[in-house]
């Protein structure tokens, strides 16, 4: 049973109320949202934020559990203070972090009888066949960059990409003849051990958890790209603890990579560098980046975020790096920013220089842009209070659910039942 199905199943009123809860390394935040049937889109009506203690959270994953679940509590108190609506149990949280992988994999299934037509026994088991080969593959790459033998893994969300027969494009195989049948599926892991730790934070704090995604998945999937065969970007969210990357393609998302450097980072080096506070910091970065300090003082955290700033670039180039593996695949040429360490002008600079563009199969130079809370398209804000791109994850999450419902095609129904499968 899917989240759609278990969101219908508990609730038989449009106007029923759910958590989207993004566990961030910097803050937690949260919406309250409902689902309206009628025009098919999430209608947030809650929103709470609370800082995390330095200590809670360790390049996007939880290391303090009991910490967490008290900023948690704080964010989601605010949110359903908010709403008015008392207590809201279901939830959707999301992960991230460097052990979160995102990889599509791509089957090419040669077929004994070419003049037979695909029937739904033969699509499920092709899709079986990628699916269980992306598994072994990503679980052999995670226990080595782990320096473990082996390490237990789980398949959080999958989409199909895209599916050829004989080389030519289609929608949906059923029913069509041919000898040679490939079909690309992108699939995000994420370790057990993470998992289970977002769990112990939903079950303390009596959560009803639906769903845990990935959120360069969330982010992607937020936009609407499905019918959008002709869409390409490099999407990039950055966190307090980690940068996300993502790669779409032709309307699909065909791979995720996660480094840790995030905002915390830019924190840190201007409390040392000024000998102030870590609390301080932040709150002259934020002015910083909103242009609100002296001349004086801009300049020198200019001067003072510019190392760390080429450190980071070279970090998203080693991101684009494994996108990138033959010259001749191009790269979209459009860069979307979001996170709430999107904001550092440093950031949008050192990505508007062209010598770093240069290593890379670009057509042309790449736009860069934020991405804003009303490019995501299922979600309407009644708070009035999502009014910039760190809110991009948490709006994501909760349109993710959305997403999950509108898929009634056979290709997605077959993709989560074998999804199902895997995750039991």
């Amino acid at each position: 049973m899917g989240i759609w199905d278990r969101i219908k199943e508990k609730t038989g009123s449009r106007k029923d109320y759910f958590l989207s809860l993004d566990v961030g390394t910097e803050f937690v935040k949260v919406l309250v949202f409902r689902v309206d049937k009628k025009i098919e889109k999430g209608v947030v009506v809650g929103v709470g934020q609370a800082r995390q203690k330095l200590g809670n959270m360790n390049y996007g994953a939880i290391s303090d559990i009991g910490q967490v679940i008290l900023s948690c509590e704080r964010a989601i108190e605010q949110a359903e203070k908010m709403a008015g609506v008392g207590r809201v149990r279901k939830a959707i949280m999301g992960i991230a972090g460097e052990f979160v992988k995102g990889t599509t994999t791509t089957i090419h299934y040669e077929r004994a009888r070419p003049e037979i037509r695909i029937d739904l026994p033969e699509l499920k088991n092709i899709i079986q066949k990628v699916q269980y080969r992306a598994f072994d593959r990503i679980r052999k790459q995670l226990a080595w960059e782990a320096g473990m033998k082996e390490i237990d893994v789980k398949l959080i969300n999958a989409s199909i990409v895209g599916v050829k027969i004989d080389g030519y494009q289609i929608s949906n195989p059923i029913g069509f003849q041919g000898r040679e049948v490939s079909v690309s599926i992108f699939n995000a892991y994420a370790p057990m051990m993470h998992l289970g730790a977002l769990q112990s934070v939903a079950d303390e704090l009596e959560l009803d958890l639906l769903s845990i995604a990935a959120e360069p998945f969330a982010v992607v999937q937020a936009m609407g790209l499905e019918n959008n065969s002709n869409f390409g970007a490099i999407f990039v969210d950055i966190g307090g603890g980690t940068t996300d990357v993502a790669l779409v393609r032709n309307g699909g998302l065909e791979g995720t990579v996660m480094f840790a450097l995030g905002g915390r980072v830019f924190t840190k080096r201007i409390s040392t560098e000024l000998e102030v506070s870590f609390d301080e910091a932040e709150r002259l970065k934020m002015g910083y980046s909103l242009g609100k300090l002296s001349p004086k003082m801009t300049e020198r955290i200019s001067k003072i975020l510019e190392e760390d700033c080429a450190v980071w670039l070279s970090g998203f180039e080693v991101a684009l790096e494994s996108f990138s593996e033959s010259k001749t695949d191009l790269l979209p040429s459009r860069i979307l920013l979001c996170g709430g360490g999107a904001g550092l002008p440093e950031i949008y600079k050192s990505l508007s220089g062209q010598s770093w563009v240069n290593n890379f199969p670009f057509s042309r130079i790449p736009t860069i842009s934020f991405i804003q809370p009303r490019d995501v398209v299922n979600i309407i804000d009644e708070t009035k209070l999502l009014r910039n791109p760190q809110n991009i994850t948490p709006m994501g999450l909760a349109s993710l659910a959305l997403n999950f419902s509108s898929e009634k095609d056979i290709l997605p129904d077959v993709l989560k039942k074998t999804v199902r499968l895997m995750q039991n």
